[in-house]
């Protein structure tokens, strides 16, 4: 190997430590590691040179592409950390192309500007580095240049290896593993351990078929049912003064008549939905799925699993899932039916006319919910409901100063930079609370009693105002809602603290004692 890709090799490693150190929070240093970590380092550092090398056949035109490539995985961790309190993972890469495909989600919490410039600026690069870096095949010949690269993908394997073996036992909390591993080792780390994961069995599950078996009841007994997963519903009047005590007037009423509400323990904050959304169908805890915690779906795109939504369906049911997004989103037109689900309703069903703000508003989706209960016949019906209007990147909407009255009412206008955001949610949180409303009146009508289920994904991405007034816990509300009122007086109003994944076997609890209940009173109606 020659002095000058000697002394590349030098200043790339030296490139390589100087934007980890970019990282927020910033993991131990480099010396403070450990052998194990600072093996991986240095294997990924020549593995991926190496490669690019390869591509490229220009030296410094491959550094600078890796080092450039890092740069944007350390911004993307210093935003992902700042919006989700979590560091970027190896499952994470899969969304660069989830960014292309649904740029909206993604490319404003980076901001338009700053991912314009980096783009051009890289486009500038690229034709810059072909003219006037020479191909060192051309000059160095095709032997030496193949020789070199073989060398420096081959010894960044075998450190990579080396590293691996003694790295010790994970912890599985992003931001930890970080901080004790550094960039590459962690990454290297989640994802070798991904690959030799294994999905849980289906026993684990409390669904589990063999004993999760709905009582023996009648069709006509069984009552409607609706599960809410409410885009980042939380209640900020806990942690913001200045959020109007009226704020949430049909959720507050509702919570009084709910057979069981508190909080719920949930496995994300700010984003990272299907995490809590499979807690709540499976109901398996995080620690249950090890590594693939982090993005569930994948498993389940691929194996049928016990499920809420297959025991529903066991018992007489129509199930249905309403996600107002497209349905390939996160695989979910591939994990829905996996789970037991007979229809999926997506954006395709609604117009454009049914939008409020970004996405397709609260209020169409309790339109259409109250349509599919209307039109149910001898059926009953289990719909789990992912909304989407409250729907972050906030800062892509202007607040509304018609809205404030019943939101902000004592706020300035122009608003300060702290309540920007957090006035759009709010407009958006009133929204939820009208569906509410909505719903309780469509299953309260009907000839079938209905039990609706209600629930927040995550405390929304306000870090301005968390940082101006506190951050919520990172829980979020949940209730139990029956339209039957002897069937509400049987349960205790107090507050009751349930991790995510109790939620879907505390919710069949109540629909089939509720199922019981009815069919009871129906049998004491025959003999009077």
């Amino acid at each position: 190997m020659t002095s000058p890709l000697f002394t590349l090799l030098i200043v790339g490693l030296a490139g390589t430590l100087a934007i980890e150190a970019l990282l927020k929070p910033r993991p131990r240093p480099f010396w403070q590691r450990g052998s194990a970590a600072a093996m991986a380092h240095l294997g990924s550092w020549l593995l991926t040179f190496g490669l690019f090398f390869l591509l490229l056949q220009r030296p410094w035109f491959a550094m600078t592409a890796v080092l450039s490539l890092q740069l944007v995985i350390v911004q993307s961790s210093n935003t992902k950390s700042q919006t989700l309190n979590e560091p970027f993972i190896c499952h994470d890469f899969e969304y660069f192309w989830d960014t292309i495909r649904h740029p909206r989600l993604y490319v404003p919490f980076f901001g338009i500007g700053l991912a314009i410039a980096a783009s051009s600026a890289g486009a500038l690069a690229i034709a810059a580095f072909f003219y006037w870096e020479t191909s060192w095949v051309s000059h160095q010949g095709g032997r030496s240049f193949l020789a070199a690269c073989g060398i420096l993908c081959a010894s960044g394997a075998a450190l990579i290896a080396l590293g691996f073996q003694r790295l010790g036992t994970m912890t599985l909390c992003p931001a930890r593993d970080l901080d004790k591993l550094g960039l590459f080792s962690s990454l290297w780390a989640y994802g070798i351990a991904l690959l030799r994961s294994s999905a849980p069995p289906p026993n684990t599950s409390p669904f589990y078929y063999d004993t999760a078996a709905p009582p023996t009841v009648s069709a006509a007994a069984l009552p409607h049912t609706v599960l809410v997963q409410s885009e980042s519903f939380s209640d900020p009047r806990s942690w913001c003064p200045d959020v109007t005590k009226d704020l949430l007037p049909h959720w507050d009423l509702s919570s009084r008549q709910a057979q069981q509400r508190g909080t719920l323990s949930v496995p994300a904050w700010g984003a990272n939905t299907v995490r809590t959304e499979c807690a709540v169908l499976t109901g398996l805890s995080p620690e249950q799925w090890g590594i693939r915690q982090f993005n569930p779906y994948r498993t389940l795109a691929r194996q049928r699993f016990p499920s809420l939504a297959a025991i529903f369906k066991q018992a007489g049911y129509r199930t249905v899932c309403l996600h107002p997004y497209p349905a390939n989103f996160y695989f979910r037109h591939r994990v829905m039916p996996q789970l037991g689900f007979d229809i999926f309703v997506d954006v395709e069903d609604f117009s454009p006319d049914d939008r409020n703000g970004q996405y397709i508003g609260d209020a169409a989706v309790a339109r259409k919910v109250a349509a599919l209960l209307d039109d149910a016949t001898d059926t009953p019906l289990f719909i789990f409901v992912i909304t989407m209007e409250n729907h972050g990147p906030l800062d892509l909407e202007r607040p509304r100063h018609d809205a404030l009255a019943t939101t902000l009412p004592h706020a300035p206008w122009p608003l300060p930079p702290h309540q920007r955001n957090l006035a759009v949610y709010l407009r958006h949180l009133r929204q939820a609370d009208a569906m509410l409303e909505t719903l309780t009146c469509a299953l309260g009508q009907g000839s079938r009693p209905g039990v609706m289920g209600w629930y927040g994904d995550h405390v929304p991405i306000l870090p301005e105002a968390y940082a101006y007034y506190s951050a919520p816990t990172g829980e979020t509300p949940y209730m139990l809602w029956s339209s039957q009122k002897n069937q509400r007086d049987r349960y205790p109003t107090t507050p009751q603290r349930l991790a995510a994944n109790e939620l879907g076997s505390v919710l069949l609890q109540h629909v089939w004692q509720a199922a019981s209940g009815r069919q009871g009173q129906r049998k004491d109606s025959e003999y009077q």
